[in-house]
């Protein structure tokens, strides 16, 4: 009688576990759900059983069916920003109750190794100012948090993938996304709301990787089944296993936008670099069903792709172009955040900057703080005078940050031989710079910044660098 008790008790226990919800690591404990927006959560549960939804903040009650599958999908109403921690209990019977939850500002990051670099940084590659920060990430517990996601890649679209939310302290802030944190940590100061990064970064990765099959097979020549993809021997340049193991398994976590850092493995394919890149942002905001959320992305900094060529200023101007190509989309310059003996260093110590300019798109574009600058002087027009360029930008209406000492201008003549050039601010309009040299007598084409690693030190008043650009394209 014994034995039959304790058998007829583990088989309860083991039909109650089965009929228990199951949540993928980000609906969690610990996660950062979007301020006043109907969030969107899921799961699994038995085929065709009723799942509830209640929260501590009172939300409407959600009820749901699993499909066939057990798949159920629900979304739930959020209030404004609260430093509070909330509770959200999901039940097909048998309650699972999340506890610590916040609301606030929620943000997808991803891209290669410079999104994914930890504040720890890489082997013989630091994080400026990393140890610090980890030292005082204490200050920002329960206002900032990580979902860092693992690298899972796979041939076909996955459910799950590990990571859980991870609340802001010296141990768990050692393996954040430095660029994503400093993006995070100056939302938080300013906007004084909670902030959730869900980070989705793979070293190497190349568009695309974060594409699936049915969008590659459209790509003369991109490998788009697994005996073409397996041919790529390095994991992290293969087509489509991103978008498959890490990007399909947390489509649709209700955000607020994007940041991207990614170009150094399409170098190679700057040709077909911008319309890729425009049609991965097009084809993430569709799957997300938010509308055109904001894209903010970094251009990739200087750094020496090998003698002879220019393949990385070709990149940069990919990019560059890619903003004017689909709408709410903006570019970071870093074309003055690395140092000299960085120029064989793929990973720039200098993330604090590159995140706070992130965050001044953010600001300006996204939540309306029209004071913060975030673009920096854009080139716009040419002409020749008197044997001068007579160049002209945008977003440099109060003008530039320097008078002298310029570096980073070439100007060239009909035989497009490229020499230094001598930089002047237009007295006429301080919009303007007038180049020139005593080699070039009557101008063609003016250059600035245009190499693999070719640092300029110019930019306008608000420390925001000249965007690298050519007038001969």
């Amino acid at each position: 009688m014994k034995r039959l008790t304790v058998s007829l008790a583990l088989m309860i226990a083991s039909v109650a576990a089965q009929a228990k919800v199951t949540l993928p690591d980000q609906i969690s404990d610990n996660m950062v759900l979007q301020q006043q927006s109907e969030a969107r959560l899921w799961g699994w549960a038995k085929a065709g059983a009723t799942v509830q939804i209640t929260t501590s903040w009172n939300a409407p009650a959600v009820s749901v069916k699993a499909d066939s599958n057990g798949k159920w999908v629900a979304s739930v109403k959020t209030p404004a920003a609260s430093y509070a921690p909330q509770t959200l209990t999901i039940s097909d019977g048998e309650p699972v109750t999340l506890k610590d939850v916040l609301i606030g500002e929620v943000w997808f990051a991803s891209g290669q190794s410079n999104m994914d670099m930890p504040l720890d940084g890489y082997w013989n590659c630091p994080i400026e100012g990393g140890n610090q920060t980890i030292a005082t990430a204490g200050q920002y517990k329960g206002k900032i948090r990580f979902a860092t996601l693992a690298h899972s890649g796979s041939f076909t679209p996955q459910d799950k993938v590990t990571g859980t939310w991870k609340d802001c302290n010296a141990e768990n802030a050692r393996w954040f996304g430095a660029t994503a944190f400093y993006f995070a940590e100056n939302l938080q100061r300013i906007l004084d709301v909670p902030v959730g990064i869900m980070n989705s970064a793979w070293g190497g990765s190349r568009v695309e990787g974060w594409l699936p099959a049915e969008v590659l097979k459209t790509y003369p020549g991109e490998p788009y089944t697994e005996q073409e993809i397996v041919k790529q021997q390095q994991e992290y340049l293969r087509s489509e296993i991103m978008y498959n193991g890490v990007l399909h398994p947390v489509i649709g976590y209700t955000v607020k936008g994007f940041i991207w850092y990614q170009g150094c493995s399409n170098v190679s394919s700057s040709d077909t670099y911008a319309d890729r890149f425009a049609q991965m942002i097009t084809l993430w905001r569709q799957w997300w069903g938010q509308g055109d959320l904001p894209f903010y992305y970094v251009e990739v900094a200087p750094y020496n792709y090998g003698e002879g060529t220019d393949v990385g200023a070709i990149l940069r101007e990919a990019q560059y172009k890619t903003q004017f190509m689909v709408p709410n989309a903006a570019m970071v310059c870093t074309n003055d955040l690395v140092s000299p003996w960085e120029v064989n260093q793929i990973h720039p110590k200098n993330k604090q900057d590159v995140g706070r300019r992130l965050s001044y798109l953010a600001l300006n574009n996204t939540y309306g703080f029209s004071g913060i600058r975030c673009k920096g002087p854009e080139y716009q027009s040419m002409e020749v005078k008197d044997g001068k360029a007579i160049v002209t930008f945008r977003y440099a209406d109060e003008g530039f940050s320097r008078m002298q000492d310029v570096e980073g201008f070439e100007i060239c003549g009909a035989d497009k031989q490229f020499v230094k050039a001598e930089v002047l601010i237009d007295p006429a309009d301080r919009r303007n710079l007038i180049i020139s040299s005593p080699k070039v007598q009557q101008p063609v084409a003016v250059r600035y910044a245009f190499h693999n690693f070719s640092p300029g030190n110019m930019a306008n008043i608000h420390g925001l660098p000249v965007v690298p650009f050519r007038t001969d394209k």
